[in-house]
């Protein structure tokens, strides 16, 4: 008998398609409830999901499940402890959209830098004279704060050193500054970089320890004017104290991908501000992305339930 995969939600034609000529019947999910999942996962081996939480009650509710595969890179709607317990494998897709995410913070950066929104809507309202009221900033020889170095980071602090020769700084405390050269000079505390930045970007995992970690205490030390960025998520940053920090200047502006809770009330006071760029958590949304996090969460599953080596085991 084959074995069977659950996809909870949809994904780019190319993952089903790697896992029907792997021979495994793929099971399309009807909802992201946990009832729904329940009974959508009945008799699976396999669950390969996006957004979805994957609880105790879920793991506990099917018994045949021996592996978990995330299409994406976060972790935090996942119960990895609770899965290690069980031997549950979790494995997730760390390559395939870490370009996406840094591109993306770039766009912020840059549209930041240049006012675009500004400027974008004052053209658009008649209002040709805005050229002589707004003053926009070269990116050259400023300074770009990093938190976490991970894919994304890394890849940001390329394209910036690089591409735009910024002076880039960073704070990660599980890598060496030996794995980055020239291209980025590690500080040993949030705090080092959050005085020094004038443009500080937000990559860290959300765990416990880093929940809320961006807050008034960093706020107080940033210097008047940074422009602050987020594409990792919402919650590490105590929302409050940013929107407080929006308001009295001290941070110029910003780029928001993620926010506090998903998706905002259409009230949410940051989108009042013409200097605050919003996206709906659509960093990772590119063409290719896409299409290799359904590939590589695919594999994921592949693997594990065929007892080869798994490329992006998660423990």
């Amino acid at each position: 008998m084959c074995k069977k995969v659950l996809v909870i939600q949809p994904i780019r034609q190319n993952g089903y398609d790697y896992l029907k000529e792997k021979g495994y019947k793929v099971i399309c999910g009807s909802g992201t409830t946990e009832d729904e999942i329940i009974r959508d996962a009945n008799d699976c081996d396999g669950i390969l999901v996006r957004n979805a939480r994957i609880t105790k009650k879920i793991m506990d509710a099917v018994p045949k499940l021996k592996v978990i595969s995330r299409h994406g890179v976060g972790l935090d709607t996942i119960d990895v402890d609770y899965a290690r317990k069980k031997g549950i494998i979790v494995t997730n897709s760390p390559l395939s959209n870490y370009n996406a995410v840094a591109e993306h913070t770039m766009y912020f950066i840059l549209a930041c830098a240049k006012n675009a929104c500004i400027v974008n809507q004052a053209f658009y309202n008649g209002d040709y004279d805005i050229r002589h009221k707004v003053t926009n900033m070269e990116l050259h020889g400023k300074t770009l704060g990093i938190l976490g170095l991970g894919r994304v980071g890394r890849a940001v602090a390329k394209k910036a050193k690089y591409g735009f020769d910024m002076d880039v700084i960073g704070y990660d405390p599980y890598v060496k500054q030996d794995v980055l050269g020239d291209m980025v000079t590690l500080y040993p505390q949030i705090k080092d970089i959050a005085k020094r930045a004038d443009f500080l970007t937000i990559h860290l995992p959300l765990t416990p320890e880093s929940k809320g970690i961006i807050n008034k205490n960093v706020f107080e030390i940033m210097k008047q004017g940074c422009f602050l960025f987020n594409t990792s998520r919402g919650e590490v940053i105590n929302e409050p104290d940013m929107i407080d920090a929006v308001k009295s200047g001290k941070i110029a502006g910003g780029g928001f991908d993620v926010l506090e809770k998903e998706p905002p009330v259409k009230t949410h006071e940051l989108f009042d501000y013409k200097n605050v760029i919003l996206t709906p958590h659509n960093a990772a949304h590119t063409h290719e992305a896409f299409e290799k996090m359904a590939l590589h969460a695919a594999q994921g599953i592949d693997e594990a339930l065929s007892g080869k080596d798994i490329t992006w085991r998660v423990y």
